[in-house]
C-alpha cells in the first residue's frame, strides 16, 4: 500500500464522456511512464522538456516515479494499464510550487489536463501551497489554455523565450463555475453514450424462452430498435430470431452498449472483454453482487473499477434495464414486457421491482416517457448523472426519480438546484439519510433529523412525493398543463358538498380560494356547465381551476369532459379535474390544437380519482411555479475576510491530531477565527477567583454577566450556570462564589473558570450552527435558543453556498420566527445582522471543510443590532467532503 492520501485516488469522466482512473504515481509505474514517453511525438516531447528526448534517462525516470506526496507530488491518469496523462508539482517554498503536465498525444483534447490541474491544486492546498507557477513554451497553446480556462486569475510574463505563468490556487467563483460546467457537459455526454447506442450486443442470453437474456432480446426486437442488435453466444446460431456470434471479436462491428446477463462471478471478465473490443457502456442485468453480502460487494467493486478504468460507464448491476423512446433510437433494453407511449417524462429508479411499477403507472395514466433507467445497486451510473443529462435533453420536460439512497446528496442538491430552474424534479420519498441502507447501496449516514434533507431538497426546488401515486399525480399536471400563474383557485362542479370539500382542502394546502365555489345542480345540462365554466376561466382573479363532476342523470360525463378540455385549452389556465367514480373519459379530456408554428399539439386536462389528489397535485405544482419564478438572491462575495489567518489557526490546532478524532479549538482561537470573517464576539475575560472576576468587570465595564465555562453548565441559567445584569462588585462577588460552588457540585471541578462578559442588550437569543455533515457537506442551521430547538426540533437547515435571500428565508422559516417579528406586541428585531452572519458562516465552512461544527450560542438579536455571546468550534483533520473542488465519480 503506497503512503499517499486515499482521497487522492479517483475515477473521473473525461470531456467526451469516457472514464479514466486518477491516482498518485508510484515506483511501479516506471515501465508505463516510459511507454507513454516513447509513444509521444517529437513535438510533444519538446514542448514538455524543452529539448529532444526520445527516451527518458533512467535517472530521470527514477526521479519522476519516486515522490514524497507532499513537496513533490505527481498524479497520473490511466485507461487500463496505460498512462494517458501526468501532472506534477515541486514545492519551491512554503506557499509556492512549480507545476508541469504531459498529456499523451492520443488523448489530447479530452480534458485530461484540466482534470489533473483540479486534483493537483486540491492536493497542493492540503500541503499548504497557495500558488502555482509554470514555464511554458509560447507554441504550447493547449497548455496555456488549460491554465487560462480554469477560472483562476492568471498572470503571464515572457523571459528568454519562455512564458512564465503564475496563479493562486484557492478556488474562485469563476473556477468553481468552470468546474461545474465541465462536469455537467462530461457527465451528460457519458449518459448520452448509454442511452443513444447505435448498436447493442446482448451477452448471456440462452435458448430458453423464460431466461432473462431471451426476454431482453425479445423486448429489444419488439420495440423496433433503430440500430444493430447482436447476440453473443459461444454455440447458438440465433436466439429469439436474432443472429448470434461466438464472441465480441466475431461481431460485424463494434457494439456501443453491451447488455450483460451472465452469472455474477463472470461479469468482470465480460466487462474487460467489452473494453478490449471497444464497447462504450455496459448494462448489467445480472444479480448476485452487493445485495448478497460482502463477497458480492467485492465482486461489484472489481467490476465497476474494471469498467471505469477502461473508459466505460456501468448501469447496474442488478438493473431492471433502460429505455429510450426517441424515434431514432426506440430502445427497450429492459425486462418490462410493455412500455408507455413516447412522451416528456424522464424516469429513474434504483429498484427493479419499482421500475416495473413506474412504467406500469405511466402506461395506465396515459403518460408518455422520454427515457427510463433502472440503476439497480447504483454502483456507477446514478440519479446525479441522469439529472446532468436530462437538464438539457429537449425530449424530457419533467423528471421523476425513485431514490432509496443518495450516495452524494450535496452534489444531488447542487445539480437539482440548477435543473429545477428549467424543469420540475420530483423525488419519491425514501430513507434518503442512509439510516436503513437498501441492499447493495453504499452511502454515508447522517445523524440529522429526518426533515433536514426535506429542507435541503426544498432549497433546491425539488418536490418530494410520498408514493408512486403522488409522483404521477404531479407528472400529470407538469406533462399536460402550463405552470400555475399564482395561488388563486376557482372551484366549479355539480356537487355543493364536493365543492366545499375542495375549497377547504385547497386552503389547507396553501392555495387561495377568494371566490365562492360555483356549485351547479347535480343534474346540470351541458350548455349550462359550458357557460359557467367559460365564466370561471374569464375571471381575472383566478389563476387555476379545479373542476369536479359526479355521475348524474343530467349531462353525460363524456360530454362534460369534452367541453372541459376545449375550454381549458382555450383559456390557457392551469386546470385539474376530479370525475368522481367515473372511468373512461381520458380520451375526451384531450383536445388537439394548432400552435404558432402550425404544428398539431394535444392539450389534456389531468383527472384524478379523488379530490384530495387533484388539490395536492395542483398545490405542489403551484409551489414549484412560485419557486421557479422567484428571485433566489445572490451568492455572497466577501472582500473583508482573512482566509490565510483562518487556515493558520486551523493548521496549528490540527498539528499532530489523529485522523478521525475531533479537536476542540481553544476559545481565544475561536474568537480570532470568527473575527477573521468579520464576526465579533462580545468581549469576555475568564476568571478563576472573585478578585479576578471583579478586576475583569472593572476592565469591561458594568453591567456584566457571569457564565460557567464548564460544558455541563454552559448556557444553563436554570441550573445556576448563568447570572445576568450584575451592576456592582458586591453583587458580582456573591454571584461569582455561587456559580463556582454550583460548578464544584455538578461538574466536580476544584478551581472552576467563570467568564465575565459585557452585558448584551435585551433581545431574542438565537443559535447558529455551521459545519461539515458527512452526508450533505457544509451545512447551516438556524433556530431560537431554548425549548423550541431542544425539545421541538424547530430548526431551519440549508446547504452552503447560500444566497442572501436563502439566509433570510432560513430565519423566517422556523415556526418560532414570530418572536423576531413583533410577536404579541413586542418590538420587532433587526434580522439583518443575523442574515449577515449566516452568509459569512456559509462562506467560512464552504472554504474550510476541516470545520466539523461551529456553534454560536447564543447570538442575541435586538431592535438595532445583534451580539455574539459565545461560540465553539470542533475541527477534523481529514475532511469528509465528497463534493469539493475537484471532479470525480462518486
Amino acid at each position: 500500500m503506497e503512503n499517499y492520501p486515499a482521497g487522492w485516488e479517483a475515477d473521473v469522466v473525461l470531456r467526451d464522456g469516457g472514464t479514466a482512473h486518477l491516482r498518485p504515481i508510484t515506483p511501479d509505474d516506471s515501465a508505463a511512464l516510459a511507454r507513454m514517453h516513447e509513444a509521444q511525438s517529437p513535438e510533444s516531447v519538446y514542448l514538455r522538456f524543452f529539448a529532444p528526448l526520445p527516451r527518458l534517462p533512467q535517472r530521470d525516470l527514477d526521479r519522476f516515479v519516486n515522490v514524497d506526496h507532499r513537496d513533490r507530488v505527481a498524479l497520473i491518469m490511466l485507461i487500463g494499464d496505460d498512462i494517458i496523462g501526468v501532472g506534477r508539482f515541486d514545492r519551491l517554498n512554503d506557499t509556492e510550487a512549480e507545476v508541469a503536465f504531459n498529456i499523451a498525444d492520443a488523448h489530447q483534447g479530452r480534458g485530461v489536463g484540466s482534470i489533473l490541474l483540479e486534483h493537483l491544486a486540491a492536493a497542493a492546498r492540503e500541503s499548504g501551497i497557495q500558488r502555482f507557477t509554470a514555464e511554458v513554451l509560447p507554441q504550447n497553446r493547449s497548455m496555456l489554455q488549460v491554465f487560462q480556462a480554469a477560472g483562476y486569475e492568471v498572470s503571464r510574463g515572457f523571459d528568454d523565450g519562455v512564458v512564465a505563468v503564475q496563479f493562486d490556487i484557492d478556488p474562485t467563483a469563476r473556477s468553481i463555475e468552470v468546474q461545474a460546467s465541465r462536469e455537467h457537459r462530461a457527465e451528460a455526454l457519458s449518459v448520452r453514450t448509454v442511452l443513444h447506442p447505435t448498436s447493442v450486443a446482448v451477452i448471456g442470453a440462452s435458448r430458453k424462452r423464460n431466461s432473462t437474456g431471451h426476454l431482453l432480446i425479445r423486448n429489444i426486437t419488439a420495440a423496433n430498435f433503430a440500430g444493430d442488435l447482436w447476440v453473443v453466444h459461444p454455440e447458438a446460431d440465433q436466439i429469439a430470431g436474432v443472429q448470434a456470434y461466438p464472441s465480441l471479436a466475431d461481431l460485424p462491428g463494434k457494439a456501443d452498449l453491451a447488455v450483460i446477463a451472465v452469472p455474477a462471478e463472470s461479469v468482470t471478465e465480460v466487462v474487460k472483454d467489452c473494453a478490449v473490443h471497444g464497447v462504450k457502456a455496459v448494462l448489467v442485468i445480472s444479480s448476485g453482487f452487493a445485495e448478497t453480502g460482502p463477497e458480492g460487494a467485492e465482486l461489484q467493486r472489481r467490476m465497476v473499477a474494471t469498467s471505469r478504468a477502461y473508459g466505460m460507464r456501468v448501469v447496474g448491476p442488478n438493473s431492471f434495464g433502460l429505455v429510450n423512446e426517441a424515434s431514432d433510437i426506440s430502445l427497450n433494453a429492459s425486462l418490462a414486457p410493455f412500455l408507455p407511449a413516447s412522451g416528456t417524462l424522464g424516469l429513474f429508479s434504483q429498484s427493479g421491482a419499482l421500475g416495473t411499477a413506474l412504467l406500469a403507472a405511466a402506461k395506465s395514466r396515459g403518460l408518455g416517457i422520454s427515457t427510463f433507467v433502472s440503476a439497480g445497486n447504483r454502483a456507477d451510473l446514478s440519479g446525479n448523472d441522469l439529472l446532468q443529462y436530462w437538464e438539457e435533453d429537449p425530449a424530457t420536460q419533467t423528471v421523476g426519480l425513485y431514490l432509496e439512497s443518495i450516495g452524494n446528496p450535496r452534489k444531488f442538491s447542487r445539480i437539482a438546484r440548477r435543473v429545477s430552474r428549467v424543469k420540475p424534479v420530483v423525488v419519491i420519498k425514501s430513507d434518503l439519510t442512509g439510516r436503513e441502507l437498501p441492499p447493495g447501496h453504499i452511502v454515508r449516514t447522517s445523524s440529522l433529523a429526518p426533515n433536514t434533507l426535506d429542507q435541503v431538497l426544498e432549497q433546491a426546488g425539488v418536490i418530494r412525493a410520498d408514493t408512486i401515486h403522488q409522483l404521477f399525480d404531479l407528472a400529470q399536471v407538469f406533462s399536460t398543463q402550463k405552470l400555475p400563474a399564482g395561488r388563486r383557485v376557482g372551484v366549479i362542479g355539480n356537487s355543493a358538498a364536493m365543492s366545499t370539500l375542495l375549497m377547504q382542502r385547497a386552503r389547507s394546502e396553501g392555495l387561495r380560494v377568494d371566490t365562492e365555489p360555483v356549485s351547479l345542480h347535480p343534474e346540470v345540462d351541458t350548455e349550462t356547465f359550458r357557460i359557467e365554466l367559460d365564466a370561471m376561466y374569464a375571471r381575472d382573479d383566478v389563476d387555476s381551476v379545479i373542476v369536479t363532476f359526479t355521475p348524474s342523470s343530467g349531462a353525460e360525463e363524456t360530454e362534460i369532459a369534452g367541453l372541459l378540455s376545449e375550454s381549458a385549452a382555450r383559456s390557457g389556465k392551469t386546470t385539474v379535474a376530479c370525475f368522481l367514480g367515473i372511468h373512461g373519459v381520458q380520451d375526451e379530456l384531450t383536445t388537439y390544437l394548432t400552435d404558432d408554428e402550425g404544428n398539431r399539439v394535444s392539450r389534456t386536462v389531468p383527472s384524478y380519482i379523488g379530490p384530495e389528489d387533484a388539490v395536492w397535485a395542483l398545490a405542489r405544482a403551484t409551489d414549484y411555479a412560485r419557486w421557479r419564478a422567484a428571485d433566489h438572491g445572490r451568492y455572497t462575495e466577501l472582500d473583508d475576510i482573512d482566509d490565510k489567518k483562518v487556515r493558520a489557526i486551523i493548521d496549528s490546532a490540527l498539528e499532530g491530531a489523529q485522523p478521525g478524532t475531533p479537536v476542540r479549538l481553544e476559545r481565544n482561537d475561536v474568537r480570532d477565527l470568527l473575527s477573521a470573517y468579520g464576526i465579533e464576539v462580545l468581549p469576555y475575560i475568564a476568571a478563576s477567583s472573585v478578585e479576578e472576576g471583579i478586576a475583569a468587570a472593572e476592565k469591561i465595564g458594568y453591567p456584566v454577566a457571569l457564565k460557567a465555562v464548564t460544558k455541563v453548565l454552559r448556557h444553563r441559567m436554570e441550573l445556576g450556570g448563568v447570572r445576568l445584569n450584575i451592576d456592582t462588585p458586591e453583587e458580582l462577588a456573591e454571584d461569582f462564589a455561587a456559580i463556582q460552588e454550583t460548578i464544584r457540585q455538578l461538574a466536580g471541578e476544584e478551581e472552576p473558570l467563570v467568564d465575565v462578559q459585557a452585558m448584551a442588550p435585551h433581545g431574542v437569543p438565537c443559535v447558529l450552527r455551521a459545519g461539515e455533515d458527512p452526508l450533505l457537506g457544509p451545512l447551516l442551521a438556524f433556530s431560537l435558543a431554548g425549548d423550541t430547538t431542544e425539545l421541538l426540533g424547530d430548526v431551519a437547515h440549508r446547504v452552503a453556498p447560500i444566497t442572501d435571500k436563502e439566509a433570510g428565508d432560513m430565519i423566517k422559516s422556523i415556526k418560532a420566527s414570530p418572536r423576531l417579528f413583533g410577536y404579541r406586541g413586542l418590538p420587532p428585531m433587526n434580522i439583518e445582522p443575523l442574515r449577515n452572519v449566516l452568509e459569512r458562516l456559509a462562506v467560512l465552512v464552504e472554504n474550510h471543510p476541516q470545520i466539523l461544527e461551529l456553534v454560536i450560542h447564543p447570538m442575541v438579536a435586538t431592535e438595532t443590532e445583534s451580539h455574539v455571546l459565545s461560540a465553539h468550534v470542533d475541527l477534523l483533520r481529514a475532511p469528509t467532503r465528497i463534493d469539493g473542488t475537484r471532479r470525480l465519480l462518486s
